[in-house]
C-alpha cells in the first residue's frame, strides 16, 4: 500500500471560532484518533490535495509537530456549497489491531460475455475491507475472463488472503450486461432454429 506523508501543527484554540480561522489561512482542521489521546492540528489545505482527490487508498505518515505516526483518513467533511474541504478524522494505526478500510477494485481481463457483445461494468468501485493495514493491497484485482454474457461476480466470490470483506455477500462486484445488439442477435438466433 503507497504513503503519504503530510505534515501538521498543533491545534491551541479549538471551537467553531478556531476553525473558521484556520480554514481562512487555507488549513484544515484536522483529528487523529487512536491509541493514544486525541490530537487536534492543522495540515495546508494544499498538502492535502493529492490525498483527498485520488481514487487510491495512502497510509498516511503524519508528523505533527516533531511526533510521528502512521494512520489512515478515516472521514472527510466538505462545504455543501463550495465543496472546500472543512474537516478530516485520521485514525492511527498499528500492526496489532484490525482497521476497516475501503480498498480500490480492479477488472482484470477480457470477459467472454463481452466477447459476445455484452458490456462490463463495475458495480462497486470499493470494497469494505477488515484487517490488519500491512496486508491491504492497493487495489482488488478481479479476473473477469470467464464472465459469460448476463452473469454476474458478487462479493462472496471474491477472496483476499488475512483480510475479511464487510460487503454484503450478495452484492455485485461487477457484470455483464445485455446490449441491444446482443439481445438482438439472441433472439434472431432463437427464432431462426
Amino acid at each position: 500500500m503507497k504513503t503519504f506523508e503530510l505534515k501538521g501543527k498543533v491545534r491551541e484554540e479549538l471551537g467553531k471560532r478556531a476553525s473558521k480561522a484556520t480554514r481562512a489561512e487555507e488549513s484544515v482542521p484536522c483529528v487523529l484518533y487512536g491509541t493514544g489521546e486525541n490530537v487536534h492540528f492543522t495540515a495546508t489545505a494544499s498538502d492535502l490535495r493529492k490525498l483527498i482527490y485520488s481514487p487510491e487508498v495512502f497510509i498516511v505518515d503524519l508528523d505533527i509537530d516533531g511526533k510521528k505516526s502512521k494512520a489512515i483518513m478515516k472521514d472527510l467533511q466538505f462545504h455543501p456549497v463550495s465543496d472546500k474541504v472543512l474537516h478530516i478524522d485520521f485514525l492511527e494505526v498499528s500492526d496489532k489491531k484490525p482497521v476497516v478500510l475501503e480498498v480500490p477494485v480492479k477488472l482484470n481481463g477480457l470477459a467472454e460475455g463481452v466477447k459476445a457483445g455484452g458490456k462490463l461494468a463495475l458495480q462497486m468501485r470499493k470494497l469494505k475491507v477488515k484487517g490488519i493495514y500491512t496486508d491491504f493491497p492497493e487495489a482488488i484485482t478481479i479476473d473477469v475472463t470467464n464472465l459469460g454474457l448476463g452473469k454476474t461476480i458478487q462479493v462472496g466470490a471474491v477472496k483476499i488472503d488475512k483480510l475479511e470483506i464487510l460487503n454484503a455477500k450478495n452484492a455485485v462486484v461487477a457484470q455483464v450486461k445485455l446490449t441491444r445488439a446482443a439481445r438482438g442477435a439472441a433472439a434472431a438466433a432463437a427464432s431462426g432454429k
